[in-house]
């Protein structure tokens, strides 16, 4: 008996992937810097650096991020990545830059369009959680909405919002 194998590429879950970016997990960050243990608290306290994404297994991955609610905070900086590579993920940027609409996947956040080949992709081996990190100064208000697509590599590739 001749057995057939699928050629689609599939999720953890075993259901077959329709699109080329993979599965979308996503994740909103509202700051308030003045809030101890917030997000956007940059003086000390839990709240940051932020867990964005809970990686397991190893993933190939890319971050979008696009601005709800234009941020605020004199002198603050914003990033993604990873422990260790704050950055590596999506550059470190004024977060005073990145207005209510607009897209952030690098250095600098741009307008309400942006070409869909600049977001890099990016390996992550099991255990790398994909973190925010608020630098500089308090983020004192603003909205983000995160936007993970991910391929699983291994077996047991997945991601989920933290």
């Amino acid at each position: 008996m001749t057995q057939i194998t699928s050629a689609l590429r599939r999720d953890p879950n075993k259901v077959p992937l329709q699109d080329k970016d993979g599965i979308t997990v996503t994740k909103s960050m509202t700051f308030a810097g003045a809030t101890a243990n917030d997000p956007g608290d940059y003086t000390g306290g839990t709240g940051n650096p932020a867990t964005l994404f809970t990686v397991t297994g190893d993933v190939i991955l890319r971050v979008i991020a696009i601005c709800k609610t234009s941020l605020t905070g004199s002198s603050a900086t914003l990033e993604v990545g990873v422990s260790g590579d704050t950055a590596a993920i999506i550059a470190q940027t004024t977060a005073t830059t990145i207005d209510a609409n607009e897209v952030w996947h690098d250095a600098t956040s741009d307008a309400t369009k942006e070409l869909d080949s600049v977001s890099a992709a990016w390996i992550i081996s099991n255990g790398q959680d994909v973190i925010q990190t608020a630098a500089t100064a308090n983020i004192d208000t603003g909205v983000i909405a995160y936007y993970c697509q991910f391929r699983p590599l291994s077996e047991d590739g997945n991601v989920v919002a933290a």
